[in-house]
């Protein structure tokens, strides 16, 4: 068991530019603990990449990538256990919650949906349920007890889902595990764990797209608030496709994006052929960026959806 705390995060190649901005965000912000890195399908490059700066694990065969958040964390567990969605842009340390965390709990964000289903206990053997607020399972923060049990829950549970109705699948609403993982995560927290072991903090704290009020302060230091000062800990990008998918309207995420990927300070410096076309440095990939905003704008005016 390693000491302290330690990230967690899942990436395949089609999200393995995310991966890096990830890994990018925190090490800029002074993150030095250790990483950990479940390989669903990264090339060779992409997996030595990755490695500079974090500890690269082949993932269980015959498994997809959204169904292995809790594998890492339970194989090399630590102290504290931070597991992180790709799609994400750290923008300030990270310190209160991993404090919060050390002192013997679980902290998420809260979700903008007020979700219980009581039949969750039912569906996965768990005893009376306590309500609590629904949070989302991009970021957990967790002690080791109770995470490892929590943990445990999620990886179990995952033969207990029908991924054909979840979100996965034919998103049918009535579904009670619609949204897979995330679902089993309240589930749990509201099965397994004390009212003093969970902390739901604020959504306003992990916004996500289209991140609203959410101001780019500092691209150099990632910094960013809303008009009332509030400064988020990160940028949630959880929508498809991603900014390194397809060329998008380059907003707080994407601009945070590009600088992860070029600036001259990153952890991880990628080849030029490894990043998008429109997210790298120089004019022509400015020009493309500036005709998407124009399309995109053209397309507000005429009332369609951005």
């Amino acid at each position: 068991m390693a000491r302290g705390a330690c990230f967690y995060l899942v990436s395949s190649a089609p999200y393995f530019v995310g991966a890096i901005g990830l890994v990018n965000s925190l090490r800029l912000h002074g993150h030095d603990e250790p990483i950990f890195a479940l390989d669903c399908g990264l090339s060779r490059v992409q997996a030595e990449a990755l490695g500079a700066e974090a500890t690269v694990v082949p993932a269980p065969p015959g498994r997809e990538p959204y169904t292995l958040k809790a594998v890492l964390p339970l194989e090399r567990p630590a102290d504290v256990m931070v597991l992180l969605d790709t799609d994400m842009i750290v923008t300030r340390r990270l310190d209160p919650l991993l404090a919060e965390a050390a002192a013997g709990r679980i902290v998420a964000f809260r979700n903008n949906s007020d979700r219980f289903v009581p039949e969750w206990a039912e569906l996965l053997g768990l005893d009376a349920l306590r309500r609590r607020p629904y949070v989302c399972s991009g970021l957990v923060a967790a002690a080791r007890s109770p995470g490892e049990e929590v943990l445990g829950a999620i990886e179990e549970g995952q033969g207990r889902i029908d991924y054909d109705r979840s979100y996965f699948g034919h998103h049918d609403a009535s579904y009670p595990l619609l949204y897979a993982d995330q679902d089993i995560l309240n589930a749990a927290l509201a099965g397994l764990c004390d009212d003093e072991q969970v902390v739901a903090l604020d959504a306003r704290l992990a916004p996500m797209i289209p991140f609203e009020g959410v101001e780019l302060i500092d691209v150099a230091t990632l910094r960013c608030a809303y008009a009332d000062g509030t400064e988020p800990y990160l940028l949630h990008h959880s929508l498809s496709p991603k900014p390194w998918q397809h060329p998008a309207y380059e907003g707080v995420y994407a601009r945070l994006l590009r600088r992860l990927l070029t600036g001259d300070d990153v952890a991880i410096r990628l080849p030029e052929e490894e990043i998008p076309r429109w997210l790298r440095a120089g004019a022509l990939p400015a020009a493309e960026r500036l005709a998407v905003k124009a399309r995109q704008q053209l397309r507000w005016r005429l009332g369609g959806s951005p």
